[in-house]
């Protein structure tokens, strides 16, 4: 069970994740930039990250007191309610906290990231399996969350990848300790320096995305895994147990990693902040090209 690092200010604006429990299937669905009405840039703002954060909490207390702990497994999906499942961290942020020197708040929200993924990696014991939903593209930070997740769906023709070498940074919320679970070190290494963005049908390939569907069956796709797993709710509980103790992942190793992030982040030069800042300009361009159709959904 994680232990909480960081508890900032809660936001009371609009909710930017859609929560929905299902009881019957022991099925939380957590739907990231819920907030479609608006030309909203679907990243990992502070705000966004605060409501998963809570969110995540209210579940792990919900099964904490669940009268029958030998209940099958749970299930928790995350998804997104925008045209991508997420671009990232929120460059915007970084450049004004860099730029003003301000390492302490930068940290601040690495680690509340880092909280987070490992929350959907481990949110209570052996109890919960996650399964991300990749309907959009998936970049950067995006790309971290989906591979937090035991399982990964993806839908034909979208893209993932970490774009955060074209400012010379690295991915830093569990990319390395994520995706070298599932492809070797060296291959991992390559993904995160290369800048490219896979398709999720290389990804297959390469065992880093479980399954690929045709576009818009990906939610479709996670209802009938989870009644498959249920049927073997005391197998899966037990393959996270196992998983756990053969190869670890530790909120220490993840903070590890994000603190050397922050260092990395502090040291970029001034070009390499102008790329990050002309990457948030055309992310902005894209939100308020996409906003007048998003508000018809």
């Amino acid at each position: 069970m994680s232990v909480p690092i960081s508890r900032l200010h809660v936001s009371h604006d609009a909710p930017l994740l859609r929560h929905v429990s299902e009881h019957a299937s022991r099925t939380d669905w957590c739907y990231m930039h819920a907030d479609v009405a608006s030309a909203y840039h679907p990243c990992f703002s502070e705000r966004l990250l605060q409501q998963m954060l809570q969110t995540q909490e209210r579940i792990r207390r919900n099964l904490a007191a669940d009268p029958d702990p030998k209940a099958g497994i749970h299930h928790l999906v995350l998804a997104s309610d925008s045209d991508v499942f997420n671009l990232g961290g929120d460059l915007q942020l970084f450049s004004r906290l860099i730029r003003g020197g301000q390492r302490g708040r930068l940290l601040e929200y690495a680690q509340l990231c880092v909280e987070v993924a490992f929350n959907l990696h481990q949110l209570y014991d052996d109890r919960v399996h996650s399964i991300a939903v990749v309907e959009g593209d998936a970049l950067g930070g995006g790309f971290e969350a989906a591979l937090c997740c035991h399982t990964i769906i993806a839908e034909e023709g979208a893209g993932m990848g970490f774009p955060e070498v074209l400012f010379d940074l690295f991915p830093g919320m569990g990319a390395y300790t994520f995706l070298t679970r599932r492809v070797a070190p060296v291959v991992a290494e390559r993904m995160m320096l290369d800048a490219r963005v896979y398709p999720v049908e290389e990804l297959l390939r390469m065992g880093v995305v479980d399954m690929v569907v045709p576009r818009g069956e990906g939610r479709q796709a996670a209802r009938e895994l989870i009644r498959r797993n249920q049927r073997i709710g005391n197998a899966l509980r037990a393959m996270n147990t196992v998983r756990q103790a053969c190869n670890p992942v530790t909120l220490d190793e993840l903070l590890k990693v994000t603190n050397e992030w922050v260092d990395a982040a502090m040291r970029l030069n001034d070009r390499g902040l102008k790329t990050m800042e002309r990457l948030v300009r055309a992310q902005q361009r894209r939100a308020q090209a996409a906003a007048p159709a998003l508000t018809l959904v």
